[in-house]
């Protein structure tokens, strides 16, 4: 689907807050964005029929994303130690279901047990357990992970330097695209599932890489992709998450 057909797709009202109450509370931060354009025709046979895939200036794009979690805890509950910190990677991309934009995960890795099994089961998300650190100094990040799912190993090392922030997305950049995505998909057996989340606009800043060696994308049977990614980073973040429910 080209950019101008997309532009039926709902991309504003998504950033108003949804009616009834958070089940959950998060903070991401440390996160780096790294995108890549790739073939509508490579994702097609991973995401589900009922979705569409998001398009921007006529291409599909994929995306790495490693970042740290803290005070994650549901709504009505303090965080509990030991169980509401810990790290994650997401591979994924953007897809709308009758005009209404979301993002698609082929997988989500974090290094925390209790919540790869809570987020497989309320959520029906892809995540697996794997080994992660991530430890900075001054403006330079480094980040570490490896899976050793017997299915489906995979690793990551990438170090990057922090820069100057960013204005604030606008609506139809290519940027408000691939960060402002208010809204998940899951599916299970035949059944599609979508959870909405709310956050401030990204706080987005550059980003260079440094060192990067992954096969993220490759362990979903993926082409490497070409050519270097867009970069963006953000320092922190608060995140509501609402219930996941039928499409």
């Amino acid at each position: 689907m080209s950019e101008a057909a997309s532009e039926q797709i709902d991309r504003l009202s998504l950033r108003a807050r949804p009616a009834g109450a958070p089940i959950m509370k998060q903070n991401w931060g440390k996160l780096l964005f790294m995108h890549w354009r790739i073939a509508e025709e490579a994702l097609r046979p991973l995401i589900p029929q009922g979705l569409t895939i998001d398009t921007y200036d006529g291409s599909a794009w994929l995306a790495i994303a490693p970042f740290t979690m803290w005070d994650v805890r549901l709504s009505f509950t303090p965080p509990v130690p030991g169980f509401s910190d810990f790290h994650e990677l997401n591979v994924r991309t953007y897809v709308h279901h009758k005009g209404v934009p979301g993002v698609w995960f082929f997988s989500l890795d974090a290094n925390s047990l209790p919540a790869v099994i809570g987020a497989r089961t309320l959520y029906h998300l892809p995540y697996f357990h794997a080994q992660i650190e991530l430890e900075q100094q001054a403006t330079q990040i480094n980040y570490r992970l490896r899976r050793d799912d017997a299915d489906k190993p995979a690793e990551l090392q990438a170090t990057w330097m922090i820069g100057a922030r960013l204005p604030e997305s606008q609506p139809g950049s290519l940027e408000f695209f691939l960060t402002e995505r208010y809204c998940l998909y899951a599916a299970r057996s035949a059944t599609l599932y979508r959870a909405r989340i709310h956050h401030a606009p990204w706080p987005l800043q550059r980003a260079s890489l440094t060192t990067l060696h992954s096969t993220m994308i490759e362990s979903h049977g993926l082409p490497t992709p070409a050519g270097e990614p867009l970069l963006h980073y953000a320092e922190a973040l608060a995140v509501d998450i609402w219930p996941i429910e039928k499409v």
